[in-house]
């Protein structure tokens, strides 16, 4: 896409040109709990079991669920969509605003691996562009892109998975860039940071991507949000969040006071372990991190990754992406002092 002036932004208009035109005209699916949405009376409508627990099918819109994160998070209930992990979000992106064959995907390498999964699934050629020595984005060579009509969406993952670090610049892209920027905040709450949910108004290209995964505790849930964009609810299925999760999720909310208690807990468990891993042999840098794990350089990160899976200490083997490193998440006290010990035992 086009650049524009850095004070300029994209009214909410111009979206529906980015998007494709099939999806435009798509007409979403209307389910049994579409046409009646009370919750009284006797159900012969959707062709379920009338006996067990988990007979009647979810909330489709999940509605509390969104009440919910409207209030906490001070946006439109329309503005919110709830997916199945940020996974679909990301897929739902791809197809929303991608012509498969033609169209284009941005990101900034390394980063987290769906971006380039969802992409090629889709068919979508995905632009990777590496990231500064410090691990930023390398704004000079974003400008090289920018001017082509068929890049599309800008995927940027902050703080990021790999590296820890939180992106600077956002803003200078959500500025510089007529397509759709997402920013991927599953690590947010471990950073000081502001979300870029206080900027969605301001803008309409802006697409912030959340999730119940990490430091709500939520990973088995499988509970995603995008905020923005109302686009996503047309082109979900119908059922995406299974009632168990809504559920989950709902209760996790209605539990701030744990949420900051855990969240404490592994933020000072994060210290905790820098300090530790600094006085081994086997580390030889450990960088900056915005989020709940820390990317370390070892000596010899194939050697020492094997090793501490012999010693039944699981960690990821980043090496691929980062020279010689290991990304290690913040695991409990126990689990902690578990791996320390083991990269102890290494030489």
């Amino acid at each position: 896409m086009a650049t524009k002036g850095k004070n300029l932004t994209m009214q909410k208009e111009q979206i529906n040109t980015l998007v494709r035109k099939n999806i435009l005209s798509l007409k979403p699916y209307s389910s049994a709990r579409d046409e009646f949405s009370g919750s009284d009376g006797v159900f012969l409508d959707a062709n379920e079991n009338p006996f067990g627990e988990l007979n009647r099918y979810p909330d489709p819109h999940q509605q509390e669920l969104k009440h919910k994160l409207s209030a906490i998070k001070n946006v439109p209930v329309s503005s919110v969509f709830v997916g199945n992990g940020s996974d679909e979000v990301i897929d739902l992106t791809f197809r929303i605003f991608c012509n498969p064959g033609k169209d284009k995907a941005l990101t900034f390498s390394p980063t987290y691996g769906m971006y380039e999964v969802s992409a090629e699934i889709n068919d979508v050629e995905l632009i990777k562009i590496p990231l500064t020595t410090d691990f930023q984005i390398d704004f000079d060579s974003l400008k090289n892109y920018l001017g082509d009509e068929n890049l599309k969406l800008i995927f940027i993952c902050s703080p990021n998975n790999p590296t820890a670090n939180s992106l600077d610049n956002i803003e200078s892209v959500l500025q510089t860039f007529n397509g759709i920027v997402v920013v991927d905040e599953a690590y947010i709450d471990f950073s000081k940071a502001s979300s870029f949910l206080t900027k969605i108004d301001q803008y309409p290209n802006l697409i912030v991507m959340q999730t119940f995964s990490k430091a709500w505790g939520l990973a088995a849930a499988r509970v995603g949000m995008a905020y923005s964009n109302e686009l996503y609810n047309k082109v979900k299925p119908p059922y995406n969040v299974s009632k168990p999760n809504q559920d989950a999720a709902l209760k996790a909310l209605g539990d701030v006071a744990g949420f900051e208690k855990r969240k404490s807990t592994i933020l000072g468990q994060k210290a905790w372990l820098q300090n530790q891993l600094e006085g081994l042999a086997v580390v030889i840098k450990i960088y900056p991190s915005d989020a709940n794990f820390l990317l370390v350089e070892m000596t010899d990160a194939n050697r020492i990754y094997n090793e501490l899976v012999n010693l039944k200490v699981i960690t990821r083997n980043r090496h691929t992406q980062v020279n010689n490193c290991i990304r290690i998440t913040v695991g409990s006290p126990e689990e902690n002092l578990v791996l320390v010990e083991a990269l102890k035992k290494i030489k």
